[in-house]
């Protein structure tokens, strides 16, 4: 049998969880000298509080090689699919390869590096799961997973450059700057790592919109069957208006809507939206 497991940057909802078999492994957030579980029992309204009243950003790290290690069951003859966050933003991809080796079931264990994060992960994930549900080998999987990567694409548009600054990926003075002059910029995810690609200006209906209208030639030759709508908390009525775009393209399969874990929150801040695909 072929299992599928992600780490829980992957930020796909338990609905979508359920559905596709996932198992998840979460990642830990630090509040200051207190630890929690990403998506187990800390929420990204109490991150924001938190943050908020001590003008400090969370710190997050991987799941420890022993963490990992309780997902598999080194007795079985099971087969397993293991997606992770971009190996250049987090040591996880590295503790489930120690893991399996620890073990000793490496040759039973497919470690996917997304190089991706949030459902820019989670539309690989749901494809490997669907591939295992058609009955294709690990391998296989694998292997088609591989040649999806660089067609994932996914990026953001930020609300709020006060998260960026306070976790060190905006200066100070930029984020005066971008704060005063209502700035909002689109980060894409490329090679393993984060970049900023545009600013928009306006409200957040205004700014949000022109950066979903950026993508529709992109949009209108996306694989589809399915996009994701993924946010850090924005108003109903915004997100509203996106899937109503989308849904007017008259293209996807399926228009998904997620909820960005603690992990990604707690660098991108309330407010930040992303709609994620893959190209055809």
């Amino acid at each position: 049998m072929v299992k599928i497991f992600s780490d829980s940057t992957c930020d796909l909802s338990k609905e979508l969880l359920d559905r596709y078999e996932i198992g998840i492994i979460p990642l830990f957030v630090r509040l200051g000298d207190v630890e929690f579980l990403d998506g187990v029992n800390i929420t990204p309204e109490a991150l924001y509080k938190w943050s908020d009243e001590h003008n400090d950003t969370p710190k997050t790290a991987a799941p420890s090689i022993e963490d990992v290690a309780k997902i598999f069951n080194p007795d079985s003859t099971d087969e397993y699919i293991v997606f992770t966050i971009s190996s250049s933003m987090s040591a996880c991809f590295n503790n489930v390869r120690l893991a399996a080796e620890s073990l000793e079931i490496e040759d039973r264990v497919h470690i996917i590096d997304s190089a991706n994060l949030s459902t820019g992960i989670g539309l690989l994930v749901i494809r490997a799961a669907e591939l295992a549900k058609e009955g294709k080998t690990a391998s296989e999987i694998a292997d088609e997973i591989e040649s999806l990567k660089d067609k994932v694409r996914a990026s953001f548009v930020i609300d709020t450059l006060v998260y960026l600054h306070r976790g060190g990926r905006c200066s100070g003075l930029a984020a005066l700057f971008g704060t005063a002059l209502k700035l909002h910029p689109r980060i894409a995810v490329s090679g393993g790592a984060m970049h900023p690609e545009k600013k928009y200006r306006g409200n957040s209906h205004k700014y949000v919109m022109d950066y979903v209208k950026d993508m529709e030639s992109d949009l209108k030759n996306a694989r589809k069957d399915r996009v994701f709508i993924t946010h850090s908390g924005c108003d109903k009525e915004i997100v509203e208006q996106v899937r109503e775009y989308l849904l007017s393209l008259n293209h996807f399969d399926e228009i998904l809507e997620t909820r960005a874990g603690s992990v990604v929150s707690s660098h991108c801040g309330p407010g930040t939206l992303g709609v994620l695909f893959i190209s055809d």
